[in-house]
């Protein structure tokens, strides 16, 4: 897995000797050796990961990584501080700054190519999210606010046998308002996964015969789990395991004895990021959603009908309503376009509640309806249409304190063999133009001859 790494150190030995190691495992490799430049290369250059030293002269490792996770532009690429210091409450000050994790040195170059790996698979997801989320955005869709910082309310599978380590992180975890279920084995957690959503997992290496990593990999073969974040719990003499859970989908650890506030820093940045994700997924999912949604009337749109279409006749065939509010330009120049809007969103209410969930009903343009359906009769798609016509004409439309008579007109057509959406919506048109020119308020249905002649 290749990817660009930023190192930054003010020693210059420390800077070769990482973009030796990095070279050889074919990472590209960009070098800052303060604060400032690394700020500059990382809105410029776009890195994937920053290696991140902490003692540094003028602006430190802590002060450089709170900055970039507090710019939009610079806050989804993971930080790994490095630094010589021993005491745990630098590794937690480093958590609490952002970083995704702390390494000591002399750097165990294992671990950070596990670690390494481990964050830029996670960044992948983030980023084709992110990148989706930002075409939305050029489009005009709003995105969704940011999740809260709290990770209260938040509930964590806590699978391990030992019952007094399991009253220890729950209440380490319930000091964040984390809501912890306790697994005894893998099969219950397993079994509690499978029927229940967390946020984060917090998996025991002391479970046996290595069941701890088979239960992160199983997770990260499930689709309905596979973005929950595996936090692992391991002796110091685990190592090995530990680095082997990051190859199988793991995103974070502890070594006993548990560090109070370090767990739960690296608890809340699993749950944190995992709700940044899921933001961006519902961004995503409410943007593909308004773009094929008519903003006016909440049906889909003509993009999305004409997809539609296309799809039908793939499969076999397909019947078109075209559907025409009767004089709607007399509607707006009567009573002005507010009331010609509540005209339309109502006849598109009174479309979708009298078609089938299996019909697609759309806004084509306009004073514009279509209704979309599988292949039929051209009589049961008349009756189709008529049961559609009376359902808009046999009640007046509220506008206000009035009640407005509205009517449509309806051209139905049938597709022919080896037609496509143009040829169909052509010959319905000609219907529709039919029922207009025979009175308006009436159905007509395409014939062999309203189909557009084809060449040769």
């Amino acid at each position: 897995m290749t990817a660009r790494v930023l190192v930054v150190d003010d020693i210059a030995a420390n800077l070769k000797l990482l973009e030796a190691r990095l070279n050889a495992e074919y990472y590209e490799v960009s070098l800052a050796s303060s604060g400032a430049e690394a700020l500059r290369l990382a809105q410029s250059w776009g890195p994937d990961v920053i290696l991140l030293d902490v003692m540094m002269p003028g602006m430190d490792g802590y002060e450089v990584c709170r900055l970039l996770k507090a710019s939009p532009a610079t806050a989804h690429i993971p930080v790994v501080m490095i630094t010589a210091l021993v005491d745990q409450t630098e590794r937690v000050r480093g958590l609490e700054a952002g970083a995704d994790d702390f390494l000591s040195k002399p750097v165990d170059h294992a671990t950070l190519f596990a670690r390494l790996r481990a964050l830029l698979r996670t960044k992948q997801v983030l980023d084709a999210f992110r990148l989706r989320a930002e075409t939305a955005r050029d489009l005009g869709f709003e995105p969704m606010p940011d999740p809260s910082r709290s990770v209260a309310g938040s509930r964590a599978l806590l699978a391990t046998e030992d019952n007094s380590e399991a009253m220890t992180l729950s209440s380490i975890l319930a000091q964040d308002g984390v809501v912890v279920t306790r697994a005894a084995d893998v099969n219950i957690a397993w079994d509690r996964l499978l029927h229940e959503d967390f946020d984060l997992a917090v998996l025991s290496l002391w479970l046996d015969d290595g069941e701890g990593l088979r239960l992160a990999s199983r997770m990260r073969a499930q689709s309905s789990m596979r973005e929950v974040p595996v936090l692992l719990v391991a002796d110091t003499d685990q190592r090995n395991q530990v680095l082997r859970g990051f190859d199988l989908g793991a995103n974070d650890h502890v070594l006993r004895p548990v560090d109070a506030n370090e767990l739960r820093a690296r608890a809340r940045n699993q749950i944190r990021r995992k709700r940044y994700q899921e933001r961006l997924r519902a961004d995503l999912q409410r943007s593909l959603e308004m773009a094929v949604t008519d903003s006016l009337t909440g049906l889909r749109n003509r993009r999305y009908v004409v997809r539609h279409l296309e799809g039908l006749l793939r499969a076999g065939g397909a019947t078109l309503l075209l559907i025409d509010v009767d004089r709607f330009k007399s509607v707006n120049d009567t009573y002005g376009h507010a009331i010609g809007d509540v005209v339309l969103k109502e006849v598109a209410e009174r479309l979708r509640l009298h078609v089938r969930a299996v019909d697609v009903v759309a806004r084509f343009g306009g004073e514009e309806f279509v209704v979309a359906m599988a292949p039929q009769p051209a009589d049961d798609a008349t009756m189709v249409a008529e049961r559609l016509r009376t359902a808009i004409c046999e009640t007046p439309v509220p506008a206000g304190e009035r009640g407005l008579e509205v009517s449509i007109s309806i051209g139905v057509a049938v597709a022919v063999p080896d037609c496509n959406v143009d040829e169909l919506a052509a010959a319905a048109d000609v219907a529709l133009y039919r029922a207009k020119a025979n009175g308006r308020n009436r159905v007509e249905v395409a014939e062999a001859e309203d189909w557009p002649r084809r060449e040769g």
